[in-house]
């Protein structure tokens, strides 16, 4: 069995969601670590915590393929005055290599929102909102802010909330009035995406559904579109997979974990 280097794994990935898909604002890449060892296992999570560096221990993982930066802004110090600091220190001590695939891969064509689209049982899906791509290796990558689709049936506006307490296993969604008309175009985007509501509304879809809404955004909506805010990690908590398909399609004797570890910080009580 040929050995895999993690430089060809992080090139797997960033092939499928370049980095210049990114947002201005984001650190997709790179985070820790070196990149010519050979693999010895990628654990995929949303998230790094310390559970998860242990998990990674534990399974004997040397990469960590998160969708989530571990370091979002620039690092004044490396102690053990928070937790990213700490998590920085351990991975470096144990050998272990860590990458963020974020705005990037929710941007590419098949990633995160493809795949949330996909969990819905969504046809025809396209981009929606701000469009761009890239040129990789003479092939062209396209990506988008948010994806729309059609379901095959229309549906009643509570039976959709039902269907993605199901699918998300959400104990709660924050909605606006729920519609007194049937859905068949869906809206969405993982994450935070209420800036893409207006444009959701521009392309006719029935509904709306994204991770988080900010409050004043439900207003002047009602009987309009359907908001659906799922929440933020309950969205995006799929990635996983679209990470699992890419490394193993393309570097097939990388073994990939899933982490057991639920790294959502919010708890409903």
């Amino acid at each position: 069995m040929r050995s895999v280097k993690i430089k060809e794994v992080i090139d797997a990935l960033e092939r499928f969601a370049p980095l210049p898909l990114q947002e201005d604002y984001d650190n997709a890449g790179l985070q820790v670590g070196l990149t010519e060892t050979e693999v010895s296992g990628a654990l995929l999570c949303l998230d790094v915590t310390e559970q998860v560096i242990d998990e990674a221990i534990s399974l004997g993982c040397n990469l960590i393929v998160a969708h989530h930066p571990l370091i979002f802004r620039k690092l004044a110090q490396i102690s053990d005055a928070n937790f990213v600091q700490r998590i920085v220190m351990r991975a470096i001590k144990n050998d272990i290599t860590i990458v963020s695939m974020h705005t990037n891969i929710d941007a590419a064509a098949g990633g995160v929102n493809f795949k949330i689209a996909e969990k819905l049982g969504l046809n025809d899906v396209r981009f929606f909102g701000k469009k761009q791509s890239v040129i990789v290796e003479n092939t062209e990558v396209k990506g988008g802010e948010g994806v729309i689709g059609t379901f095959a049936q229309p549906i009643a506006a509570d039976d959709l909330i039902l269907m993605l307490k199901r699918i998300f296993a959400v104990e709660c969604i924050q909605a606006n009035q729920v519609l007194r008309r049937e859905i068949k175009t869906i809206a969405l985007c993982g994450g935070a995406g209420s800036f893409l509501l207006e444009n959701a509304i521009s392309e006719g879809a029935d509904a709306f559904i994204t991770g988080e809404m900010h409050y004043h955004d439900y207003f002047g909506h009602d009987q309009e579109i359907q908001i659906c805010a799922i929440g933020h990690y309950q969205s995006e908590q799929f990635t996983n997979e679209v990470f699992k398909e890419i490394i193993e399609s393309h570097c097939p004797n990388v073994t990939c974990f899933m982490t057991k570890v639920n790294t959502n910080p919010i708890i409903y009580l």
